[in-house]
């Protein structure tokens, strides 16, 4: 980690008795990058594969490497990477907007993710329906959402982003 990689893919050898694939991508994220990772092992055990996916490795292989399964691997796991990215932009837009909504019109889109009405809206949130539908106007406006199955598209998208994946940083698009 003296020189981290600001692009390409990177092979990381998960040893189960030191280092591990996880610890180079969180190795990574400190430093501010996702890199696609593929974990290689000499005996892959499943709990250190299910391990090293849960952290984010996209691919894993055992040793010793083959050349046609390296090359469909590489494919496989950048053309994810770009998945990923795309999937991590999504959640950061989804987030930033959301993070544009006073603490009223974010309690009403709460409310109307659980399927409420305005009626119950303003009943729960001790205010009338009219003023409810000022600040669901105000947030469908800052949403950028023309009908309401666009606002909670939004807030799920911000919500999937609550998983222990790295950000994406400043040198990884």
């Amino acid at each position: 980690m003296e020189r981290p990689p600001q692009s390409g893919l990177v092979l990381a050898y998960d040893d189960t008795e030191g280092e591990s694939a996880a610890f180079v991508l969180k190795a990574l994220s400190d430093e501010g990058y996702w890199i696609p990772v593929i974990a290689t092992s000499l005996e892959p055990r499943p709990t250190h594969v299910v391990e090293a996916i849960k952290a984010g490795v996209l691919d894993y292989m055992k040793l010793p490497l083959r050349g046609e399964r390296v090359t469909q691997a590489i494919s496989r796991t950048l053309t994810d990477a770009d998945n990923h990215v795309m999937a991590r932009r999504r959640i950061a837009e989804a987030r930033d907007r959301i993070a544009n909504l006073s603490p009223r019109e974010r309690q009403v889109l709460d409310w109307l993710t659980e399927g409420c009405s305005n009626k119950v809206i303003a009943r729960e949130l001790h205010i009338s329906p009219r003023t409810v539908e000022i600040h669901r106007a105000n947030m469908m406006t800052k949403l950028d959402a023309d009908h309401l199955a666009k606002a909670v598209k939004l807030f799920f998208e911000a919500r999937l982003g609550d998983d222990p994946t790295p950000e994406i940083g400043a040198n990884a698009a």
